[in-house]
């Protein structure tokens, strides 16, 4: 067993190992901006002009740290592939093809699967990116780019654990990542497509035309008494209903609490019609607009529906329920 039985810590000391791990990282983070140098632009306008992929290769905790790259740019418009360092000696090395750019990241750069790689995709005549903190180090010296990802210590209390190396890793691939996203113009449609599941999708490409298009659409005349009002309310259960002229151009809306208020005031009812009772200027949306710019107005103005209007024609109504249903909140 470890010898954690033979120190019992205080919760003082776990809290000053905590901010020490957290400050060592954070220098070695702050630390990579003195090597964002040519080397880096010049990989990053490599990777950006290349008709083939990124392909990215490490071995041990770095190969780790490759698949988040790899997830991070696929996402983001830069088709790229990890190949396992390990792997690629056995026969994965078929993935590489002609326009590919290698990437491969290491630590020391001299770990014995990275020593065989290397010349291997150097034959193949595929540019090599080398992500590394060692500048000396056998990958390095033959790649065609390096990214110095050099710290000073490991967060480990042995200085031996990869944890600052691989935090530095992560944020050189970011950077990378961020890059190459501004160079292709890669917008927040384009970031949509590639994420279609989950709330960060429907937050990024639901439309209010998605959503409402079920809902019924209960609707009045200006003209209609109140017999006709309350039975539009009821059917179309959405708790109002839409004033509407013979081209179904909006003239106002009627809630179930207009109605409340008109008869707490009138005595007599039979001849009040839709205009004498509707609010004018009811809160709308275009049905084209996001679901997600929905929700920010109807919590805007602490209301629960919104008129789903094009060019002021009436489409429909879309609720604050249909929002909770999508997950949206």
């Amino acid at each position: 067993m470890f010898a954690i039985f033979a120190s019992i810590m205080t919760k003082e000391q776990i809290r000053q190992t905590a901010l020490r791990t957290i400050s060592l990282e954070t220098e070695s983070v702050a630390g990579l901006a003195h090597y964002i140098n040519d080397d880096f632009i010049n990989a990053a306008n490599a990777v950006y002009a290349t008709a083939g992929r990124l392909v990215i290769s490490g071995i041990g905790k770095s190969a780790v740290i490759a698949q988040k790259i790899v997830a991070t740019l696929n996402s983001t418009g830069t088709p790229s592939l990890f190949m396992h360092a390990a792997d690629a000696i056995h026969g994965d090395l078929g993935m590489i093809q002609q326009d590919d750019i290698v990437m491969i990241i290491s630590k020391s750069g001299e770990s014995p699967e990275i020593k065989v790689l290397v010349p291997l995709v150097k034959n193949f005549g595929n540019p090599i990116i080398a992500m590394a903190g060692n500048e000396k180090s056998f990958l390095c010296q033959n790649a065609t780019y390096i990214l110095n990802t050099t710290v000073s210590q490991e967060a480990c209390p042995n200085n031996l654990a990869p944890t600052s190396s691989t935090t530095a890793q992560m944020v050189m691939g970011d950077a990378l990542a961020v890059c190459l996203m501004e160079l292709r113009g890669f917008s927040g449609d384009d970031f949509a497509k590639f994420h279609p599941g989950g709330l960060l999708g429907k937050k990024l490409y639901l439309r209010v035309q998605d959503i409402y298009i079920n809902n019924p659409k209960p609707f009045v005349l200006p003209s209609d008494g109140i017999k006709r009002i309350i039975i539009s309310i009821s059917e179309g259960r959405m708790g109002m209903t839409v004033v509407v002229d013979e081209s179904k151009q909006i003239q106002g809306v009627i809630t179930d609490g207009d109605l409340r208020r008109m008869l707490e005031k009138e005595t007599e009812i039979s001849s009040v019609k839709a205009t004498d009772i509707m609010s004018k200027g009811p809160k709308m949306i275009e049905a084209d607009a996001l679901a997600v710019d929905a929700l920010d107005k109807l919590r805007k103005y602490d209301i629960t529906q919104l008129v789903v209007a094009e060019n002021n024609k009436y489409c429909g109504i879309i609720h604050l329920h249909d929002l909770v249903k999508e997950g949206l909140i």
